[in-house]
């Protein structure tokens, strides 16, 4: 993956270039050896001007396999990995690149904050003026008063992410923070400040995957697999939803996973979940059934969630810290967790020889959502 931030003077292809020739060199491949791609993007017709990204992409890295764009909002590389996990899987093809870009700080906050804001409902949630900020604090609000907790709880979260991709030199943000930093920081949408936010960020990643006869017969290094995956959906907006406090397709998504890859929940060791918001991490947990609904609340100001807990989360930094380039997310998080895994991100030092985990993406408002599961190769 690249640096995630503010790149100025690089176009997107360029960064997914740089990301998709650091996987290949990473998996010991050249272009030549790739037989398709699956790219996410999000919102690159808005701020490149620039459709039919798929081929495009895959030529910046020197390839003219056949390529795809997949939109899925947030969670468009998280659903370019479940694609690309499938097409191995399937025996249709060897070597494939699934990954992400998004360009994002060319655009002011504004309008950024405008074509964010097409992955919710146009009609009835965009035209009244709905951001995303304002709707994942109507879940916030839902969520405390159906389960309990407070600014200070999300706080907690905000200060384990920032601490976490301290290290992290692909993160964006790379700044201590304090719980008063976070509790007195500028109200964005009640009760969301501006700690409880991730950035704007621009960068791109990729994540090679191949076949177990492939792999062997040309003796690549291969130490992680995805051997679950899933994905569930849900109504798109808010207010044709059951509960705001719950999220249903990651849950979906979540047990699709879990049966594929035959463990449990009890099994994982090391999670990177979807944190746009520090609510949403929560709502994560729970719907991961890693936590009892009303429990994930207090994890982070319990200790349970760091990096010296028994379930760390986000030890990359989440979106809250390290950054959140649209459609370059979901690989990303694959990417941190096959590295934890791994024992080659530089925050494995908190793991004792982890075997198990997950990485969790979701679109919107959690109306689309993907969980893998990966473990070490025996």
């Amino acid at each position: 993956m690249t640096a995630f931030g503010e790149h100025p003077d690089r176009s997107g292809r360029d960064l997914f270039a740089e990301a998709g020739l650091a996987a290949l060199e990473d998996a010991g491949l050249t272009p030549d050896d790739v037989d398709e791609v699956f790219y996410g993007n999000f919102v690159g017709t808005l701020s490149e001007n620039q459709g039919h990204q798929g081929p495009l992409m895959s030529e910046a890295f020197g390839s003219t396999a056949p390529a795809k764009r997949i939109e899925g909002a947030c969670a468009s590389s998280g659903l370019a990995i479940r694609e690309a996990a499938r097409v191995v899987r399937n025996g249709e093809a060897d070597v494939v690149v699934a990954g992400g870009m998004e360009r994002m700080t060319n655009m002011d906050t504004a309008g950024a904050t405008a074509s964010l804001a097409v992955a919710a409902d146009a009609l009835y949630e965009v035209r009244p003026g709905v951001t995303f900020p304002a709707a994942y604090a109507l879940m916030a609000r839902a969520y405390f008063e159906q389960f309990g907790g407070d600014r200070t709880d999300l706080a907690h979260i905000a200060v384990k992410n920032h601490e976490n991709a301290l290290v992290n030199d692909h993160a964006h943000l790379q700044t201590e923070i304090s719980v008063d930093d976070v509790t007195e920081a500028p109200t964005v949408a009640d009760p969301l400040g501006l700690y409880d936010a991730c950035p704007i960020s621009d960068g791109a990643s990729a994540v090679i995957l191949t076949s177990d006869a492939y792999a062997e017969h040309h003796d690549l290094d291969a130490p992680v697999a995805i051997t679950g995956s899933g994905q569930g959906g849900d109504r798109m907006a808010l207010q044709d939803r059951d509960s705001f406090a719950k999220t249903p397709a990651t849950r979906d998504a979540a047990q699709e996973a879990y049966d594929d890859a035959t463990v449990v929940p009890d099994d994982i060791d090391v999670a990177e979940v979807h944190d746009c918001f520090t609510i949403a991490e929560v709502l994560a947990l729970e719907a991961l059934d890693l936590y009892e609904d009303g429990e994930a609340i207090g994890a982070a100001r319990r200790g349970e969630t760091t990096r010296d807990g028994p379930l760390p989360v986000n030890l990359s930094g989440g979106l809250k810290a390290k950054g959140h380039p649209v459609g370059a997310t979901g690989t990303a998080q694959i990417a941190a967790v096959a590295k934890l895994l791994a024992g080659t991100h530089p925050r494995a030092d908190a793991l004792d020889s982890p075997t198990v985990g997950l990485a969790q993406n979701a679109g919107g408002t959690v109306a689309s959502a993907t969980v893998h599961v990966l473990e070490v190769v025996e």
